[in-house]
């Protein structure tokens, strides 16, 4: 396990990035963890008859694949005391080529007295973000 020194780390500093491939087999998978099987994650019909585009990744898989950059760069996801995002935009699948969501991560606060670290993450699909005020607060 790394030590990561509070002392070291600056507002901005870049923490870790990330290009995630999301594919069907990847929706298929994560409904079956999550329990979440809304045609809306496997269905263009469906998705399509409902107003979207068509098949579109969970939100909360979205939501877990960005928290890997932090995890991986604290390597102990067990460190990680709070995380929040706000959804903004869907990442639409891809049946034959996917999506790629590229995550970035930045120091955006650095809390002294009480050790811990706010990392700020970027979360982008296709140009354009697909997660607000995408933070996790660590302990260090």
């Amino acid at each position: 396990m790394t030590h990561i020194n509070i002392a070291g780390l600056e507002v901005g500093q870049v923490i870790g990035s990330k290009e995630f491939l999301l594919t069907r087999d990847s929706l298929v998978r994560y409904a079956g963890a999550s329990g979440d099987f809304n045609p809306i994650h496997y269905r263009d019909d469906f998705a399509k008859s409902v107003g979207l585009d068509g098949v579109l990744a969970h939100g909360m898989l979205t939501m877990g694949v960005a928290v890997q950059v932090v995890s991986d760069w604290i390597q102990d996801p067990g460190k990680i005391v709070d995380y929040g995002v706000r959804f903004t935009k869907p990442v639409f699948v891809d049946a034959s080529e996917g999506s790629v969501v590229v995550v970035t991560g930045k120091v955006g606060n650095i809390d002294l007295e009480n050790n811990q670290v706010r990392i700020d993450l970027s979360v982008v699909f296709n140009e354009t973000s697909v997660l607000g005020k995408a933070q996790a607060v660590v302990r260090l």
